[in-house]
């Protein structure tokens, strides 16, 4: 017999990928778990919609993100590489996201290159 609740999947472990643009701007807003595997999905997204040829500013709304696993952190590194600005108001997120910068300002002792795979 197949146990049921192994497949069952709550709305709360779930990311929803919203994309806005205009002629000056590229919004991403993410809500919910930034982790496996939703972030194979943004990244997918993110290969297909980002563009870096515009001249615009990309932003990536972390404000309603509740949890970011370790591939989402090497996920984020990556969009930040790519010039993604991130919006943030929670603590945790701010705290990721300040661990995330610091591993890439150049000069930093602590910085090494990030795993772009999960």
């Amino acid at each position: 017999m197949l146990n049921a609740s192994a497949h069952f999947m709550r709305w709360s472990d779930m990311l929803k990928i919203s994309f806005n643009e205009t002629s000056t701007e590229e919004r991403w807003i993410l809500h919910g778990r930034l982790t496996v595997p939703w972030v194979q999905e943004l990244r997918a997204c993110w290969k297909k919609k980002h563009r870096t040829d515009v001249g615009r500013a990309c932003i990536v709304d972390l404000n309603e993100v509740t949890f970011i696993d370790k591939s989402g952190e090497r996920l984020l590194s990556m969009l930040a590489r790519d010039g993604a600005q991130f919006a943030a108001s929670g603590t945790y997120t701010k705290h990721v996201l300040d661990e995330i910068t610091a591993k890439l300002r150049p000069g930093d002792p602590a910085s090494k290159p990030c795993d772009e795979e999960s």
